[in-house]
């Protein structure tokens, strides 16, 4: 059945793009999928380096979370995971299940199933791997999500942002030869499609080449 405008179900699209200081190129939230209640959100992040981390340490009952809580998990991007997996739908702590908490806001720089819910904020942009602000977010910064500002805000000041960039240590690659080093050196970010930067025209001019007998 195709509704009416007068009655349709959401007051406006289901995605929405989001920017700030976490994510200068942009970062994507389903909207339809969110909890109201979650849509204009402070709380204080509570870090997962990478997926693993997460996966091992997401049901443990002594996390130190609680219904405020922003989770961030890194590393998941086109050239961190590499691939960028469908890892970000977080799955929602033990813990707070347990105290009946059903939701709360999650942020990563992965990609997620188009049928997962929750307030789950995706293809943060530039991602961590290549230095992008979520590599320097740590447990503890207080993290805004503002849905109808269209702002994702890491309240931390620029030089401070600056300071711990400057102390990061890039990850070793995962491939040094082969298909998986060229898919790492020409994935493009979240932003341009995670394409293969040689495929996309943008202002180039592709020379033809000339007919042979």
């Amino acid at each position: 059945m195709i509704r009416t405008r007068d009655q349709a179900l959401f007051a406006e699209g289901g995605t929405v793009v989001l920017r700030g200081n976490l994510c200068p190129d942009g970062a994507v939230l389903k909207q339809t999928a969110a909890s109201p209640h979650l849509c204009e959100h402070t709380g204080p992040a509570y870090v997962f380096e990478s997926y693993q981390q997460m996966h091992d340490t997401i049901d443990s009952m002594d996390l130190p979370i609680d219904k405020d809580t922003v989770l961030v998990m890194k590393g998941c991007g086109p050239k961190g995971a590499p691939g960028f997996a469908e890892w970000g739908h977080i799955p929602m702590p033990k813990v707070l299940l347990e105290r009946g908490v059903s939701d709360c806001v999650r942020i990563s720089d992965a990609r997620m199933s188009g049928t997962s819910f929750g307030t789950v904020v995706l293809h943060v942009s530039p991602e961590s791997n290549i230095g992008g602000p979520l590599a320097v977010v740590e447990t503890g910064d207080l993290v805004t999500l503002s849905v109808a500002g269209r702002k994702l805000h890491l309240h931390v000041p620029e030089d401070e942002i600056r300071r711990r960039a400057s102390l990061r240590k890039p990850a070793a690659p995962h491939y040094t030869r082969g298909y998986g080093k060229l898919f790492l050196d020409h994935v493009t970010q979240a932003h341009l499609g995670c394409d293969f930067d040689f495929l996309q025209l943008g202002d180039h001019t592709v020379t033809p080449v000339p007919a042979t007998r």
